[in-house]
């Protein structure tokens, strides 16, 4: 039981990192050569996509990872010297 936790686990990270990187793929859409309709319709796609994989992977690591991840992602965290967990 241990070890397909382990690998719901190591899954759920995996999948969180993955949104993270979409999250910042966003910011580079609107410099590419398209056009604006399809510009628009690749960052919706992409932000319907991070959402969906951060909450999958929350799912899949627990709820108290999962808080503890979503705290070090809030910016309103970033500079304060105490941790919500």
């Amino acid at each position: 039981m241990d070890r397909k936790y382990n690998w719901k686990l190591r899954l759920g990270i995996v999948i969180m990192v993955i949104s993270v990187f979409l999250f910042l793929f966003l910011p580079v859409i609107p410099f590419l050569d398209m056009e604006n309709k399809t510009k628009i319709t690749l960052s919706t796609i992409v932000f319907i996509t991070a959402e969906v994989t951060f909450y999958g992977g929350g799912i899949l690591v627990g709820k108290e990872l999962f808080s503890k991840y979503k705290s070090y992602l809030n910016p309103r965290n970033w500079f304060n010297g105490k941790k919500e967990i």
